[in-house]
């Protein structure tokens, strides 16, 4: 009898919970919008000074330089026998690929078996090698250095043993090392 029905028309709420129902959503959409084009504009690969194709095998991987002719190789896992003082188990390799820094590097990663994912942490980069499929990536390395990473993929009982091995020198030593090369 002392009610005063203050809060008659909120009993049902519908205003309301319309508002805090459309207000989150409105929310998400000013934060997804520029967020997605941000996203679409960095996984596009502009003006790459150099293409390096990368197909995955089972344990191995090879790498062939496109802008040049006859630089390919594959690059195996080396035994624990061959490792020199300083080396990484597990993580060293035969034949690294070798980049040069501050330029765009353009890569084209494919499989010739089963699915593998070409990753490297450090330079943030992870991209499934698909059979029949050609994935691009784009990426570039601001200092000299020599950059591990490893299949990602549960790609077989080896897995574990595809190392991903990148070197980056300056752009002088790369041309130096792609005359070497292909001599």
């Amino acid at each position: 009898m002392l009610n005063k029905y203050v809060n008659l028309y909120i009993m049902e709420a519908q205003t309301i919970e319309t508002v805090w129902t459309i207000l989150p959503a409105l929310i998400l959409l000013v934060l997804a919008l520029p967020s997605l084009r941000i996203l679409y504009i960095t996984d596009e690969v502009s003006q790459p000074s150099i293409t390096v194709k990368t197909i995955g095998h089972q344990w191995y991987w090879s790498y062939e330089y496109t802008d040049f002719m006859n630089v390919e190789m594959d690059s195996y896992m080396l035994p624990t026998s061959d490792l020199l003082p300083g080396d990484y188990r597990l993580l060293e390799v035969d034949n690294r690929m070798v980049v040069p820094m501050q330029l765009e590097i353009r890569m084209l990663i494919t499989a010739a078996d089963v699915i593998h994912s070409w990753t490297v942490p450090a330079l943030g980069v992870k991209v499934d090698a698909v059979p029949g499929r050609l994935n691009q990536i784009g990426f570039t390395t601001t200092q000299p250095g020599i950059f591990y990473g490893q299949c990602s993929e549960i790609c077989g009982a080896n897995h574990s043993f595809m190392p991903i091995a990148v070197e980056s020198i300056n752009t002088k030593s790369f041309m130096k090392w792609v005359s070497n090369f292909t001599q």
